[in-house]
């Protein structure tokens, strides 16, 4: 039982930087998505620390899936009214060391192209419609198969395939009117 506890807990640590990116694109609130990926893991450890190691990852996702479409629905129950409190900047993130100019790094304008373009895409994942969004993190972001992405889904493979290029064709439209504008 010790090595599957070991097995457990170095797949959760390879497991967690992914899951949390994906609760923050799916959630928007670093704080909830942080909670989210804490009680996905706790599930896991708890119910399905026994399962075979290949059955992890599935589970893990599927979970996690569980807990997004849970939070969306509790703020849609309670309404989007508290939406104006949260902040977009949050200075405490802020790091100095982080921020440093590198001598190596590339110049300054590709810099700022690559930067645009990646908070353009960011925001196109968001305004995805969240089942659209939800196949394309599991698909393209964790690089679960269609097959285990039904698995985490809950839903049929087909389902996955639609809503999974529903997703491209809307992210690459955007993106597309995005680098007509400039």
């Amino acid at each position: 039982m010790l090595n599957q506890d070991s097995a457990l807990e170095a797949f959760l640590m390879g497991i967690q930087r992914k899951g949390y990116q994906m609760a923050c694109l799916a959630i928007g609130d670093r704080d909830e998505a942080l909670d989210l990926l804490q009680d996905a893991m706790m599930k896991l450890a708890q119910r399905y620390g026994d399962r075979p190691e290949n059955e992890w990852r599935p589970l893990f996702f599927r979970i996690l899936n569980n807990r997004i479409m849970d939070y969306h629905r509790r703020r849609t129950a309670l309404g989007r009214w508290m939406s104006w409190f949260r902040s977009d900047q949050d200075d405490e993130d802020h790091d100095p060391v982080q921020t440093a100019p590198d001598a190596d790094a590339p110049l300054p304008e590709h810099l700022l192209a690559l930067d645009i373009a990646g908070d353009e895409l960011v925001k196109a994942v968001e305004a995805l419609p969240l089942r659209q969004k939800q196949t394309f993190l599991l698909r393209a972001w964790e690089g679960l198969s269609v097959k285990e992405t039904a698995q985490a889904m809950q839903c049929g493979e087909g389902s996955v395939k639609t809503h999974y290029s529903r997703a491209l064709a809307n992210l690459r439209q955007v993106l597309e009117e995005h680098y007509e504008r400039r």
